[in-house]
């Protein structure tokens, strides 16, 4: 895919955000029109996306996806110790690369268990020269537990299911960032009961794709209790 038309879809979803300089911008977007050939060229033998127009996938893979990195990180990194991500179930890289393209800076860890779309991962790493990052091909059960400050996870199969086994690997201050719908925010209340969540922030461009960032410590903008009577309300 041609970068040029990168920047004006991508615009809902990066307005605001100084999290990556202006200057640096360009990279991103040939990064990103790189990522997306690959994509479609892998898409062909293995199944990764349903979503074939170009566009679509800017939209919906990667502005989403950088809407969470905006979200989590709305400021630079500092030159502290590098803020470790997971990404469980990637499957393509969404939101997991989309996030360290953007935050170079924070050391990611992509947990695939599928073999063959852990090998594109690689050459998707591979193709962008990215450091700091890990992928496994192991089941979130069989991980380390408190070994990350974040976690993300995005369209996972039976998420009550993998959301304890989520939780489980984050460290006690950690994050936990869910792209979800507002019909399973019964599930994940139910799945996590002792979670602190912040308000459901809308995903640009989407009618009911909402991003949640919880932690199992409480913080002035974070309560324990999502409720089903509006996509935007916690109490």
């Amino acid at each position: 895919m041609q970068p040029a038309r990168i920047p004006e879809l991508l615009a809902p979803f990066l307005a605001g955000s100084p999290a990556q300089p202006a200057a640096a911008r360009p990279q991103l977007y040939q990064h990103i029109s790189t990522y997306i050939d690959l994509l479609l060229h892998w898409n062909a033998r293995i199944n990764l996306t349903a979503i074939r127009d170009p566009e679509q996938i800017v939209i919906r893979h990667f502005g989403e996806s950088l809407f969470t990195a905006r979200s989590l990180f709305p400021a630079p990194e500092n030159s502290g110790p590098r803020t470790s991500l997971a990404d469980l179930g990637s499957g393509a890289g969404f939101p997991g690369l989309p996030i360290k393209l953007l935050i170079p800076s924070i050391s990611l860890t992509l947990i695939e268990s599928n073999h063959k779309k852990a090998t594109f991962l690689k050459e998707v790493c591979r193709a962008l020269a990215l450091d700091d990052v890990k992928i496994e091909t192991a089941r979130a059960e069989i991980l380390p537990p408190a070994t990350f400050d974040v976690l993300t996870l995005r369209a996972v199969e039976r998420l009550s299911e993998i959301l304890p086994s989520a939780a489980r690997l984050l460290r006690p201050s950690g994050r936990l960032a869910l792209l979800v719908s507002s019909a399973q925010f019964a599930a994940i209340r139910t799945s996590l009961p002792n979670f602190y969540w912040s308000d459901p922030s809308p995903v640009p461009c989407s009618e009911s794709r909402m991003l949640l960032i919880g932690s199992m410590e409480p913080s002035p903008k974070r309560t324990n209790l999502i409720t089903n009577q509006h996509p935007n309300q916690v109490v």
